[in-house]
């Protein structure tokens, strides 16, 4: 199927007799494939007689030629579909893959963000993208990685049009009050001495419409009103990440702690901090050196930090 698919990504018409001579099979056996694509893929197909078949968008296809050739040249995994490009590295780890290496898909099936909540994945629009690194000399190598992903990401975009992209604490990158890129990071091994981290990204690349997600969304295609090649994303992002993490690696978080802060969008902000059933209100005074979140809350500098803590804004501020 990916072979028609790629004959059709053009957006052009192609007659079923030249994509059945292209491939070697029949008209027939085309006409079966067009339909597995609609139906497996969710791509909608355009079939006029006379002129022959069309998608109804363009696609840009990932290429791992085209992302190999730009450094950091880490091995690359390329997947049609997958559960999960997180869940497809942790059992690469699980199999004994030397770290560091990359994990794309075009389609995630059970796409997952923080709190277990579902990120939607079509095909061949966002990217999702998971980077595994080894970690030795235990947790301090960890101290606000997140974050440190957060502003690689944060960069990458604004380097490619989304000029009013910006931070929301701890793990998500927001134009304005829309969701454009979130990250998912998951620990497997000893975290006090060799462990494997995994560093899931998805971006909102080409996506126009998407009846279920549940919150504020935008994308760089909506921002930007050009297609967005994901090819060099995955080569922007991968530089990033390279960058600041050997930064962070080298040095500590706390030397990119004020540019997080600077880049902020709630720096300021009276906010609710969601525990579990519990919330607290304060106003966002910054992060400290691990990445922790430090509020003022009734007169007081508090300090929050877990995995499972959600940040919302209150309605008055």
């Amino acid at each position: 199927m990916l072979s028609l698919l790629n004959l059709l990504k053009d957006g052009r018409f192609h007659s079923g007799q030249d994509l059945g001579a292209a491939l070697g099979i029949s008209r027939s056996a085309i006409w079966k494939q067009l339909q597995h694509l609609e139906a497996e893929l969710g791509l909608s197909i355009h079939k006029v007689r006379g002129r022959g078949y069309q998608l109804a968008a363009p696609l840009m296809l990932l290429d791992p030629l085209k992302i190999a050739g730009a450094p950091p040249f880490w091995p690359i995994t390329l997947l049609d579909s997958i559960d999960s490009t997180n869940a497809e590295a942790l059992r690469a780890v699980s199999r004994g893959q030397s770290a560091p290496f990359l994990v794309l898909a075009e389609r995630q099936l059970s796409g997952r963000g923080r709190r277990g909540r579902k990120w939607v994945s079509p095909f061949a629009e966002n990217l999702y993208y998971s980077l595994v690194l080894r970690i030795d000399g235990g947790m301090r190598q960890l101290e606000g990685l997140s974050l440190v992903v957060g502003l690689a990401v944060m960069k990458a975009l604004r380097k490619l049009g989304v000029a009013g992209a910006g931070l929301k604490w701890p793990n998500d990158v927001l134009v304005g009050n829309k969701k454009i890129a979130g990250i998912l990071l998951e620990l497997v091994g000893d975290p006090a001495d060799v462990c494997h981290v995994v560093l899931g990204i998805g971006i909102n690349v080409n996506m126009q419409s998407a009846d279920e997600v549940d919150q504020q969304w935008t994308s760089m295609r909506l921002e930007s009103g050009q297609m967005c090649d994901r090819n060099i994303l995955v080569a922007e992002l991968s530089e990033q990440l390279q960058s600041f993490i050997c930064r962070q690696q080298a040095e500590g978080f706390k030397v990119l702690r004020a540019e997080w802060e600077a880049n902020h969008l709630w720096q300021g902000r009276t906010v609710s901090l969601i525990a579990g059933v519990n919330q607290i209100d304060g106003v966002v005074l910054g992060i400290d050196n691990q990445g922790a979140i430090r509020l003022m809350v009734e007169g007081e500098e508090k300090v929050f930090s877990g995995g499972e803590l959600s940040l919302r804004l209150r309605d008055e501020s």
